[in-house]
């Protein structure tokens, strides 16, 4: 049964047409991805599902009581409220529930009457369907995980990653029947994207993501739904069988469209001739000659993205740190850092948010003074930085203006000059879309034009801030096919591990208290190194641990030795006493024949006890 599901849906944007007659369904359990380039309506698509936009036409349906929790690409908070203000709102059917659920247990336990009874069974119903029993813990591991642990802090002090990463943590501790997840790894760090992998992976929460993230998309979705040309394509499997499924798709419309094209051409020759249609069999071919036109004109020929530029040649020096330090009031961020950059290095940037990564960015591109130390730049450097921030951009401003404020012609590798419209085309801009107002981009065209104006300078030392924010994946796999070609140096920070693992093969490694260490490898190889590393580590402390707590184990087992020893002594010393008092009473001259009999009886009984509890102290104390 589909939790959720659309039948020939369709949305325009103006007069843009974002798609047409989608028609899909979720089932419970299902872990779906929607991939889609910038500007093709995915987030209108989002919000159209959980009922914040409708469609032009079609309709969507979803099951009765579903709880829909949604994850917004630039979430809004009023910003005077705390983050307990936040939990409170946000999670009201979740407390109200506990809070139902204490009052009919205090009820219950006070009368045990069948009316409470069965609110307390209701209340106990209520509390499995939303998990409210673990709750407070979740909300702590959660919280503490995405680093929020003052509940009194007000949203205003919060950035906009801040922001992001609070959005998706109370919507995970809401514990909805749908998550849709709006760009759920934006703003994350890496640990921060594993843990929400290993949370989400096996977990039997019902779920639609938009992610440009591949290794989290292959790590956790089950199902890719590909819009492309307003249609959706269907793909049951990871995305690693989604990219095999879709290379195997195009090859097939490739053929069937050179055929097509193929059989256009035989048979616009034939209509060229003015066959006169008399016959029902020239009627049926001339008929058959607009559908096959319409067939070979259907296949859109997909830009390819040429960023093959030329940059000036890099001297011998490039850029040198030496014994760096860098910090903020009593923060270190960088402390006695050294390195020297050499031609082609692929360096990648790794450590939590707010640790120093992009600090020693900005430092690299003389945006930020270091405390101490001593920096050295070749004559011929010429940096581009891509800024997390990204530009402020003229809202009224055309798209091809946007270029030619930087230049009217780029020069690429082999002499071919390309004007600011060819250069947008290749960077999948459209005509339609040079010529539109940037207030019409999208976040993620916003990005691409941003990117294209800082490659199309040709600089021969690139810095990337978090470059695969907001792009899509095309856009991605575009920037790295020109990146592995690149002849110059790159420097980035980025919480995209795939797109990582393909570029950098050295990392700068922040640990805390303005440590930077160096690693030779790829992403995925330190992280199996540190892995590693760690596993050691903890095994010699679960030995540790293990050792002490044997030591533990013993010592408590000796002092309960020493006590069942010192009660024994004392239950003996007491049972002496109760013998001697019986026999002093067994010595009294005027006892008749029944009172001698009943005290020797005791005796008897004290007797056999002190025996007992005697032979326990014995195998005790030789234990």
């Amino acid at each position: 049964m589909n939790f959720l599901a659309a039948k020939s849906i369709a949305k325009n944007y103006g007069e843009r047409l974002l798609f047409e007659d989608l028609t899909f369904g979720i089932s419970k359990g299902e872990k779906v991805a929607l991939i889609a380039d910038n500007g093709t309506g995915k987030s209108t698509l989002l919000k159209m599902l959980i009922g914040q936009d409708e469609p032009d036409n079609g309709e969507i349906t979803r099951m009765s009581g579903l709880r829909i929790g949604y994850l917004a690409q630039d979430p809004d908070f009023d910003p005077k409220l705390t983050i307990q203000d936040l939990i409170t709102s946000t999670h009201s059917h979740v407390l109200s529930i506990i809070s139902r659920y204490h009052e009919a247990l205090t009820e219950h336990s006070k009368d045990a009457s069948a009316k409470n009874a069965t609110e307390f069974a209701e209340a106990n119903t209520a509390m499995d369907h939303v998990n409210a029993w673990d709750y407070e813990r979740q909300l702590k591991i959660i919280l503490t995980k995405f680093n929020f642990t003052d509940l009194k802090r007000k949203i205003e002090s919060f950035s906009g990653g801040e922001q992001k990463r609070l959005a998706l943590a109370l919507v995970l501790l809401d514990n909805p029947d749908l998550l849709v997840l709006d760009e759920p790894t934006n703003h994350l760090d890496i640990d921060m994207i594993e843990w929400l992998e290993s949370y989400l992976s096996p977990s039997t929460t019902t779920l639609l993501t938009v992610s440009h993230d591949r290794y989290f998309l292959d790590n956790v979705c089950n199902h890719i739904w590909e819009m492309s040309d307003g249609k959706i394509f269907h793909h049951k499997g990871n995305y690693g069988y989604y990219l095999e499924k879709k290379a195997e798709r195009i090859e097939i419309e490739n053929v069937d469209l050179s055929k097509s094209k193929r059989l256009f051409k035989k048979e616009l020759e034939w209509m060229r001739r003015s066959p006169q249609a008399r016959t029902t069999k020239a009627k049926s071919r001339i008929n058959e000659f607009y559908d096959i036109e319409e067939r070979a004109h259907s296949g859109k020929v997909k830009t390819e993205l040429s960023l093959d530029v030329k940059m000036e040649r890099l001297g011998g020096k490039i850029l040198e740190l030496h014994n760096i330090y860098k910090g903020y009031d009593e923060k270190k961020l960088i402390s006695d850092f050294s390195y020297t950059f050499k031609r082609k290095d692929r360096v990648g940037i790794v450590g939590i948010n707010g640790i120093g990564k992009s600090t020693l960015l900005k430092i690299i591109a003389d945006e930020e003074k270091i405390d101490r130390g001593k920096i050295r730049r070749g004559q011929t450097l010429k940096i581009g930085y891509y800024k997390q921030s990204g530009i402020i951009l003229k809202e009224q401003q055309r798209v091809i203006d946007v270029l030619k404020e930087i230049a009217e012609v780029i020069v690429l590798s082999d002499g071919r000059k390309l004007t600011a419209s060819q250069m947008l085309t290749h960077f999948m801009f459209t005509a339609d879309m040079q010529f539109t107002h940037v207030s019409k981009l999208s976040g993620g065209e916003r990005r691409r034009l941003y990117l294209l104006t800082v490659l199309m300078d040709n600089p021969n030392f690139l810095i990337l801030d978090e470059p695969t924010n907001d792009l899509d994946l095309g856009t991605l796999n575009k920037l790295e096919e020109f990146l592995i070609t690149y002849q110059g140096c790159v420097v980035m920070v980025s919480h995209d591990r795939y797109f990582m693992d393909n570029l950098v093969d050295h990392l700068f490694v922040f640990q805390g208290d303005g440590k930077v260490k160096g690693f030779n490898g790829t992403y995925s190889e330190y992280r199996l190194q540190n892995h590693q590393e760690s596993s050691k580590t903890e095994k010699v402390k679960s030995d540790q641990a293990k050792d002490y707590e044997e030591v533990k184990a013993q010592k408590r087992i000796d002092q309960k030795k020493e006590r069942d020893l010192m009660n024994l002594e004392k239950e003996i010393d007491k049972l002496e006493r109760k013998k001697e008092s019986i026999e002093e009473k067994l010595a009294a001259p005027d006892l008749d024949l029944s009172k001698i009999t009943e005290l020797s009886e005791q005796v008897g009984n004290v007797l056999t006890e002190i025996e007992n509890k005697t032979e326990q102290w014995m195998e005790l104390g030789e234990s």
